[in-house]
């Protein structure tokens, strides 16, 4: 969705440039990087029938999948930039790094829409009615959601928070725009436990992190 795209980028200070027409070198970046990720990682994924990585929770997913960005996929020598991604990333990083909060973020993969209050104090959105503060009736508002929880919808005025809107008909809890991705052609597991080896190579280099961290800590004190 366009308009949550923009918001997003918005929230976070992020400048959103298009290629020009007739100059198509700068799409599609991000397409070969998901598909990247299918044929390397996601591959490896016992699911469906197939052998693999068996991930036994989310967290343990999200640990896999950690481990192969830094282990495997940033030090991989990029076939038309001819550097590891990792090395190309940090030169362009700013120092010091401003990282955004868990607020910021959540409020930037937030949908907005907005509305008018009825004189009865609703207001609809994607065929639910929500019922706003009385103060709000027959004013301009910005309602505020998850796209997947319709059942908890913030109020805005003039910028500012109005209270949450409160559910009185819901018939949707997602909304119509925010759909599943449809099914793709996989490609073939490697048949080896792929995914916990590159796990336990990042492990190791943590620790050796973290054992050269306290070598030096120690040298210090000594002298």
């Amino acid at each position: 969705m366009a308009a949550a795209r923009l918001r997003g980028c918005a929230v976070l200070g992020i400048r959103l440039v298009h290629s020009r027409p007739g100059r198509p070198q700068g799409r599609g970046k991000i397409e070969r990087f998901f598909r990247t990720v299918r044929e390397q990682f996601l591959v490896e994924i016992a699911g469906d029938g197939r052998a693999g990585t068996q991930a036994g929770s989310l967290t343990d997913l999200n640990r896999l999948f950690d481990a192969w960005v830094h282990t495997a996929y940033h030090h991989a020598v990029h076939s038309e930039t001819g550097a590891e991604p990792a090395a190309r990333w940090a030169a362009g990083l700013p120092s010091p790094l401003l990282l955004p909060s868990p607020e910021r973020l959540r409020e930037a993969f937030s949908w907005s829409e907005w509305r008018r209050v009825s004189k009865t104090c609703t207001v609809s959105l994607n065929g639910n009615t929500y019922e706003a503060g009385p103060s709000l009736a027959r004013r301009k508002v910005e309602l505020v959601f998850d796209p997947f929880d319709l059942a908890s919808v913030e109020v805005r005025h003039d910028g500012r928070p109005a209270g949450a809107a409160v559910p009185l008909v819901i018939g949707r809890h997602r909304h119509a725009k925010a759909r599943d991705d449809g099914p793709r052609q996989e490609p073939e597991p490697t048949g080896i436990d792929y995914l916990r080896l590159m796990d336990a190579a990042y492990d190791g280099g943590l620790k050796e992190q973290v054992n050269y961290s306290a070598l030096a800590g120690e040298g210090e004190a000594g002298g």
